[in-house]
């Protein structure tokens, strides 16, 4: 596997530094605002939770992108059909894939998440109500946070899933995928919904750490993969060659290399 490691000048790395300091500014200062707009969901149940939470936190993210000269576009949303909903697998390259992607979803979802986040202060509370929680070193949690992921799915909502685990750190497309996802739309019967996102990783990149380039991010939903007659193992192999041969042909919109 290739490295993925930016090389940067020292006159781009302070840039960069400088860039995240500021990011952080306006994510911290914006998120105190839209925090007062999510107050109600500790009284609201699901779905009205994920609705609310996804509609306050794409404006949310609409106003700490523009600030930040990000831009995030949006292609493929036709593949979802109305009256039917997804466990969305989504690739992992960056941090700011989670900000961008729960948020402009075409509609509202949850995601798998680290539960050690909601414990941030202020911050938590938006993690908390946009995520489905697991401790991954806990097997309790991890069976706990699958029936969770299949009630979200029986209320309508979609189930937003990075089947790499961790962020992809090498050169390649994607990393090997978990079972996860696939196991949970067999289980349940629901169509897997494919994402792939593009430049986040040139934006804020694993490493150097804590740099930030402003830049667009580009977000395709490809069409939804049946699971019926399928084991697990086949729909996670099936869904991998897919979103690795889409990365590949469409990398031409990693622009504003490094």
């Amino acid at each position: 596997m290739s490295d993925s490691n930016i090389k940067l000048s020292t006159g781009k790395f302070i840039v960069g530094r400088i860039l995240a300091v500021w990011a952080i500014f306006i994510f911290a200062s914006t998120m105190m605002v839209a925090v007062l707009f999510l107050l109600p969901c500790f009284v609201l149940s699901e779905p009205a939770i994920a609705r609310l939470h996804r509609r306050i936190t794409q404006i949310w993210m609409r106003f700490f992108l523009f600030f930040i000269g990000c831009r995030i576009k949006i292609k493929g949303a036709h593949h979802f059909v109305k009256g039917e909903n997804y466990v969305i697998v989504c690739n992992h390259n960056s941090l700011m894939d989670v900000p961008v992607s729960t948020p402009f979803m075409p509609r509202a979802n949850k995601t798998i998440a680290k539960v050690s986040f909601s414990k941030v202060p202020i911050f938590g509370w938006v993690y908390k109500f946009g995520s489905v929680l697991v401790d991954r070193r806990s097997d309790q949690s991890r069976r706990k946070s699958y029936e969770e992921m299949k009630t979200i799915l029986s209320l309508g909502l979609d189930m937003l899933i990075y089947p790499e685990g961790t962020r992809n750190r090498t050169g390649d497309p994607l990393k090997s995928f978990f079972d996860g996802a696939f196991r949970l739309a067999v289980d349940t019967n629901k169509r897997i919904l494919p994402t792939v996102l593009f430049n986040s990783k040139n934006i804020l990149p694993p490493s150097p750490s804590f740099c930030l380039f402003p830049g667009k991010i580009e977000m395709h939903f490809l069409p939804p993969v049946n699971v019926e007659g399928k084991t697990s193992k086949e729909l996670k192999e099936e869904v991998f060659e897919l979103m690795w041969n889409y990365y590949a042909d469409h990398q031409s919109l990693l622009e504003g290399r490094i």
